[in-house]
């Protein structure tokens, strides 16, 4: 979730990394991307230009950001999500194709235009696919992230102390993992969770 008085250099390093880094396949992906009207254009501005350069490749390699899918049924379940995100009203900003050459490898996607309640948003695919949402107040945003059933990690970019406390408190965000102006995912991969 972003709100418009973040530190907004530190978006799309964040997000890339958080929904692109290890192709999305992993239970902290960012998957869902909240972001205040006044600056929902330039972030998503931002971020494709960013996917565009994106390395797809063997991930053993240093420079590789975004590695294959693990099986040919997750390709499909890829291939499924951006189906049935654009019958839902979603509109493929970049990616949302199988990259050609062997190996299970899908070009990292950005989605807009659906609502925060549609189903494919709510969904876990477990691939590389980013759904951009606009919202409008901290009300509505702080309710749309807790209205998922996953809810293992969740991230807030802003720089309200206030709206930073309210996140992290009981009324704030319902998941395991809650980040402030960092990614949703990185550290904790060694951790364990629901013990």
């Amino acid at each position: 979730t972003v709100f418009e008085d973040a530190d907004l250099s530190l978006v799309t390093p964040s997000v890339l990394f958080a929904a692109v880094g290890t192709a999305g396949q992993r239970c902290t992906t960012a998957r869902r991307l909240f972001l205040q009207e006044s600056i929902h254009d330039s972030i998503v501005e931002k971020l494709s230009k960013a996917y565009t350069q994106v390395r797809i490749g063997d991930p053993s390699e240093s420079d590789t950001l975004c590695g294959p899918l693990h099986t040919k049924q997750s390709v499909e379940m890829f291939l499924s999500a951006i189906e049935q995100a654009k019958c839902e009203g979603g509109t493929v900003v970049c990616g949302g194709k199988v990259v050609d050459r062997p190996g299970n490898f899908v070009e990292p996607t950005i989605m807009t235009g659906l609502a925060h309640d549609a189903p494919i948003v709510h969904k876990e695919t477990f691939a590389p696919i980013l759904y951009i949402v606009k919202f409008k107040t901290e009300e509505e945003a702080f309710a749309w992230n807790n209205e998922v059933k996953q809810g293992l990690s969740s991230s807030i970019f802003t720089k309200d102390l206030g709206r930073i406390f309210r996140w992290l408190g009981p009324k704030g965000s319902d998941c395991g993992v809650v980040n402030v102006n960092i990614p949703t995912s990185g550290a904790e991969i060694g951790g364990a969770f629901g013990m």
